[in-house]
């Protein structure tokens, strides 16, 4: 039998405000245990929460920028649950009047745009952390209380790639919008997913299991793509699947079952009774929708009209806001579009994989890049030479300018010089000329590569081809 897999995604994003969302305590990561916390986030009996009004307008922005519906007239609940991170034994959250429902956002997976709906975004605050030890377990409130959005996805994904898809896309809506700068190693971004099989011709869904512990992006594709497999092969065999939670164990690739639960947990929701209705005005809807910065698709869009550069590049160059603003500052400044894309795509994003990190980290700035440019685009150094001063340049920190003159890589174009050189590699390698007579096109490489190495790199590689070829078919 055909089987389809419907996946569901929770994601909860801490958004970036000062403070927290009910009281005035830093939500800055990092600082001692439990010193970000006063009596109100600590949950001590008499004290009172004030909603932070900058929590409500960043999930509104989050709402519009995922063409949400806004609600005039949304609640704030209290789901009650009892764990040692919740100080209150009730975390405040919304239940059936979420601030945001009825969005969307479009993902591209192989070449097919999908829309992928989103049912409900809402406000909450968050839980401390537990740490565990040999010793017991020790529990940190520092971040108690910093604001969340938990963006609700509906069902709508069927492929752990689509899964990547929608993940990334939503990190990049995020991040260019300014409300949340979704670093999962700090677990300002994370994840659950909801994923269950059904026959491709049936109308209900099947078993639905819940997966925890997905660090990372990738990490949900590879849960979900192993989660999917061991589901068939369940149903393949006759057996049922039992609804429980499992975890991701990254080391191994494989999930594991955590817990079973036949029905949805009761946490006895009731409205916040220290909280006055949230009621939003339109015209504060508007301003922020007039206020909305230029989202990843527009960019795309523009960067394809405006600059002539492919749709494939300009996807890569929108991915996150930091490198499209880098992007667009070069071209600013280094008027080649197409030569400025082809840096970054290659040799700028190979280092940031390499080292992990985001263009904002990287020790370089537009205006070197473009320097460099520049000085590959008068044949002041070659192509080569290009790579080693981009790689002393982000070691160092210095212009390019600089290094090419303090380690004297200018560029040999002297047709004279270069011939001369070229007459001694022919006559070091008569071998390699005689295969290039012979009609053996790869001997012609073999020979540039030899040139290039006499000369150190520095020679022209157009002059010195050019050269190349005239002595070799003077050579009777």
């Amino acid at each position: 039998m055909e089987y389809k897999a419907v996946i569901g995604l929770e994601v909860h994003a801490e958004l970036l405000t000062k403070t927290k969302i009910f009281c005035g305590c830093t939500t800055e990561f990092g600082g001692e245990p439990n010193t970000h916390t006063c009596p109100v986030c600590l949950g001590l009996p008499g004290t009172l929460p004030v909603l932070n009004k900058k929590v409500v307008e960043y999930a509104i922005k989050a709402g519009l920028a995922t063409n949400c519906q806004i609600s005039e007239f949304s609640k704030m609940d209290r789901k009650n649950y009892f764990y040692p991170d919740l100080p209150k034994a009730y975390q405040i959250s919304q239940y059936d009047l979420p601030l945001c429902h009825s969005g969307y956002i479009e993902i591209e997976v192989g070449g097919k745009t999908k829309k992928i709906g989103i049912r409900r975004i809402h406000i909450e605050e968050d839980a401390g952390k537990l740490m565990h030890t040999h010793d017991g377990s020790l529990v940190d409130y520092n971040r108690a209380g910093v604001p969340l959005i938990e963006i609700v996805s509906e069902p709508d994904i069927n492929s752990p790639e689509e899964a990547y898809a929608y993940l990334t896309k939503l990190k990049s809506i995020l991040q260019y919008i300014e409300v949340s700068d979704c670093k999962m190693e700090e677990g300002s971004l994370r994840c659950d997913t909801n994923v269950s099989l059904m026959p491709v011709d049936a109308k209900e869904f099947g078993t639905k299991i819940e997966l925890k512990n997905l660090n990372s992006f990738k990490a949900v594709q590879r849960a979900l793509e192993y989660e999917i497999k061991r589901q068939r092969d369940v149903l393949e065999s006759g057996d049922k699947v039992v609804q429980e939670t499992r975890r991701w164990d990254e080391s191994r690739g494989i999930t594991l079952s955590m817990r079973t639960k036949e029905e949805a947990h009761d946490y006895r929701y009731f409205p916040e009774p220290d909280l006055v209705p949230i009621v939003v005005d339109r015209e504060w809807v508007e301003r922020i929708r007039a206020e909305l910065p230029e989202l990843p698709d527009q960019k795309r869009e523009r960067f394809i009209r405006d600059y002539g550069i492919p749709e494939y590049d300009a996807g890569v160059l929108t991915a996150t806001r930091a490198l499209a603003d880098f992007f667009e500052n070069t071209v600013k400044l280094h008027n080649n579009p197409k030569a400025v894309s082809n840096w970054i795509m290659s040799e700028v994003l190979r280092i940031l994989n390499d080292k992990a990190i985001e263009i904002q980290e990287l020790n370089l700035r537009p205006e070197q890049l473009a320097q460099l440019l520049t000085l590959i685009e008068k044949g002041t150094i070659s192509g080569s030479i290009a790579k080693k001063v981009f790689e002393d340049v982000i070691e160092t920190g210095k212009d390019p300018e600089t290094i090419v003159k303090e380690k004297g890589l200018v560029q040999l174009s002297d047709e004279g010089q270069i011939r001369e050189i070229v007459r001694q590699v022919l006559e070091q390698n008569p071998k390699s000329v005689n295969d290039y007579k012979s009609g053996k096109e790869k001997a012609f490489g073999f020979l540039v590569g030899q040139i290039m190495r006499a000369t150190k790199g520095k020679a022209n590689p157009q002059i010195a081809n050019k050269i190349l070829k005239e002595e070799l078919d003077n050579i009777g």
